[in-house]
């Protein structure tokens, strides 16, 4: 039993070695050999748990994808007014991103990939419209609930997302931004500036 749990942690610290790698030399300039480097293993041992790069890249956005659900569906079902729900989901993302600023940089570094036709295993339009979606699901059950201001909508949820994920690249590009104290600012203007005025 103990060899399945050596085995977990393993990989775990593979992943792990991949993704600051990624971070730091960028997805398109990654060999395994650089990954097998920084975990301090034999390339073949890395080839024991992942099939080749895109995998390493496949597997990391698959914890993300785990934490970015848990988010999604805290936001969902959790307490409060749209609103409310909005403003938590927006600290919650802005704190996720916060606390893997790794994982920041290679979505970064995807998205100018696509834009360069390359392909990399993960589906980045999909992560943007999924949370389009449920931001528009707030939007709207705060339009029913008389909160909101008449005619939020889709577009304005992607505003939302353009809004965080702009104070992401700004804090990529300088480290110096506070990333994680831009959380209420966004709230203020993206979340309290749809509120239809005399709404507490």
């Amino acid at each position: 039993m103990a060899k399945r749990v050596d085995s977990v942690a393993r990989r775990h610290m593979i992943l792990k070695a991949a993704v600051r790698v990624f971070a730091r030399q960028g997805f398109a300039a990654t060999r395994v050999d650089d990954v097998a480097a920084e975990a301090g293993v034999a390339k073949g041992s890395v080839y024991l748990y992942f099939d080749s790069r895109d995998a390493l890249l496949v597997a990391a956005f698959e914890e993300y994808a785990a934490h970015s659900q848990a988010v999604i569906q805290q936001a969902r079902g959790g307490a409060g007014d749209g609103l409310e729900r909005l403003a938590s989901l927006v600290r919650s993302v802005v704190d996720m991103v916060a606390a893997e600023p790794e994982l920041a940089r290679i979505l970064v570094d995807l998205w100018a990939a696509r834009r360069q036709g390359e392909a990399s295993g993960v589906d980045v339009p999909a992560v943007y419209r999924e949370y389009r979606a449920v931001i528009a699901e707030l939007l709207a059950d705060a339009e029913a609930e008389g909160i909101s201001r008449a005619g939020v909508g889709e577009g304005h949820a992607a505003v939302v997302v353009g809004a965080i994920e702009g104070c992401v690249l700004q804090w990529i590009v300088d480290p110096a931004l506070p990333i994680a104290e831009l959380a209420a600012p966004i709230v203020d203007v993206c979340v309290e500036g749809l509120r239809r005025r005399g709404a507490a």
